[in-house]
């Protein structure tokens, strides 16, 4: 082999390692140095070097390549026009190149309106069941408040009709509040507040005067004016005795405990005698 084949095999070989030699001396080398708008290119830079550019340049990943020791970084743009790369004392121009729309043979149109999608059968059918379902538990609520007594009587759990007239209720209410024995027990207002409250109960319930919602010197005056026959000082005594026990804590004897109930014992007798209803006289 002569001297000038060998010379030209060194130019060669220098020729072909000339590209990797300057990258790896920190000369920027961009895979394509003009790309579309939204294309990607790649850029290998010297090891260490910090890659920079103009606006409009996304750096998308960057690795290290063993195989040359150089940094490879990914980059596009969505901007047309020239932008330049750097990294260290070397620069590099990226040309990106818009994309032509072709308006003559491109179908372009507005933006579609929105539509209604109409309604199917199952979306219409629910809200009808849903309806009747209301309308039927609305109707059978009303039927059953409607037949609610004549229900209660099958069942067995109506109420029990209280057919005692005014008189037998108040004594009966009297004679529970005696066997109870609150006073004997220190129970004193508790029990005065029940006696004035049967006897209140009483005259409301056979006369016009609502005894309940009245002081007891209402009370005793509404029955002064309606001119029945009876002891208006021993109706004002029960009132007052309570009056005294319950605001002012008042003990009164044994003997005025009793006292106050047999008046009242004695009014409920009086009074239902004058105002209980006559009875029919049957024709013969």
């Amino acid at each position: 082999m002569n001297i000038v084949n060998i010379s030209a095999m060194v130019a060669l070989l220098g020729c072909l390692l000339a590209p990797t030699s300057a990258t790896a001396q920190g000369v920027l080398a961009l895979a394509d140095d003009t790309i579309a708008l939204g294309d990607q290119t790649t850029v290998s830079l010297p090891s260490g070097s910090a890659l920079s550019a103009t606006d409009g340049i996304e750096v998308l990943r960057q690795a290290m390549d063993s195989a040359t020791g150089t940094m490879q970084a990914v980059v596009t743009s969505f901007e047309p026009g020239e932008h330049w790369l750097h990294a260290d004392s070397d620069s590099v121009l990226l040309v990106v190149t818009d994309v032509e729309v072709d308006t003559t043979s491109a179908d372009i149109r507005d933006i579609a309106a929105i539509e209604r999608v109409p309604y199917t059968f199952w979306e219409i059918f629910r809200w009808v069941l849903l309806a009747l379902a209301v309308a039927a538990v609305a109707f059978v609520v009303w039927w059953l408040l409607k037949h609610r007594q004549k229900i209660e009587r099958v069942l067995g759990v109506a109420p029990q009709v209280d057919t005692r007239n005014p008189e037998e209720r108040a004594l009966q209410s009297l004679e529970d509040l005696r066997q109870r024995q609150l006073w004997q027990s220190g129970r004193v207002k508790e029990y005065h507040t029940e006696l004035t409250d049967a006897v209140r109960r009483f005259i409301e319930e056979c006369t016009n005067i609502h005894a309940t919602d009245m002081t007891s010197d209402e009370t005793v005056a509404a029955v002064e004016d309606g001119q029945w026959k009876v002891d208006s000082n021993a109706l004002r005594s029960i009132f007052t005795t309570a009056d005294l026990v319950k605001f002012a804590k008042s003990e009164p004897l044994p003997a005025e405990h009793e006292a106050s109930m047999n008046a009242a014992v004695d009014f409920v007798h009086c009074l239902w005698e004058q105002v209980k209803p006559k009875e029919e006289v049957k024709d013969e």
